[in-house]
């Protein structure tokens, strides 16, 4: 990948980080400034987090695949899934996961700052409890199946959907309110706000999702099996070849 290609990439994958998280940040303080109900206030955080990823995805995906996400950045590189008949390198990963935190804080800041809040004020809202943890290892674990599982299928195309619907279900299924974000993690700390988690925190949220991560290219390979090796000269979809995509009714 050359140096400009690379850049510009790294620079989606900030602005698009950004954005969800000023999605997710903004419209938490919004709810809670229009209702007292918690109900209503996570209903709104959801349906505007589903709303806005799927756009970002659908916008910013043909750029850098989209990511937003330090977990599927790794996952792809370990994985060695290719994207425009090219490997995400080391290098790539390296542009890419400090690209998606700066995004994250910097969409933490921004919502704070279109409603009036301190810019930066850590949050109190300690989330460090073992049931949460739990949570957000099945969030994490999910997120990497549906997104490995569909390029797998061939399916990347219902990306922008699949992901935000299941982001948006994940809300309310998961004691965690499913962050499934290193990088989504770290920005929400910056905001001591209805989507903030406590600095405390973060460090355990991260190890659950790692720990997600591991499970859910476990359950990828034993579902969909090992993909099959790029032949010379194969037509491929998405970088990978048609080959290793099993037929699907």
């Amino acid at each position: 990948m050359t140096g400009a290609l690379l850049r510009r990439r790294a620079l989606a994958e900030a602005v698009g980080t950004a954005a969800l998280v000023a999605v997710v940040v903004g419209s938490g303080i919004q709810a809670t400034e229009l209702s007292r109900d918690v109900g209503v206030q996570l209903l709104a955080n959801s349906l505007a987090t589903v709303f806005g990823l799927g756009v970002l995805i659908a916008l910013l995906g043909p750029v850098s695949g989209a990511h937003f996400n330090p977990v599927v950045t790794l996952a792809t590189w370990f994985t060695g899934r290719r994207t425009d008949d090219e490997g995400l390198s080391g290098r790539d990963v390296a542009a890419y996961v400090p690209a998606q935190i700066a995004g994250a804080i910097a969409g933490a800041v921004l919502a704070d700052a279109m409603f009036g809040k301190p810019l930066v004020h850590w949050s109190t809202h300690d989330r460090s409890a073992g049931h949460l943890l739990l949570g957000e290892t099945v969030a994490t674990a999910g997120l990497v199946l549906l997104i490995f599982g569909l390029a797998r299928a061939g399916r990347d195309r219902l990306a922008p959907a699949a992901v935000a619907s299941y982001i948006g279900a994940a809300y309310w299924f998961t004691s965690s309110t499913s962050f499934a974000n290193p990088a989504v993690t770290i920005g929400r700390a910056f905001t001591d706000t209805f989507a903030g988690i406590a600095p405390g925190s973060v460090a355990p949220f991260t190890a659950a999702q790692a720990g997600g991560a591991v499970l859910g290219l476990t359950l990828v390979a034993a579902i969909f099996g090992r993909p099959a090796p790029a032949q010379p000269d194969t037509p491929t979809v998405h970088g990978e070849s048609e080959l290793a995509a099993p037929a699907l009714p």
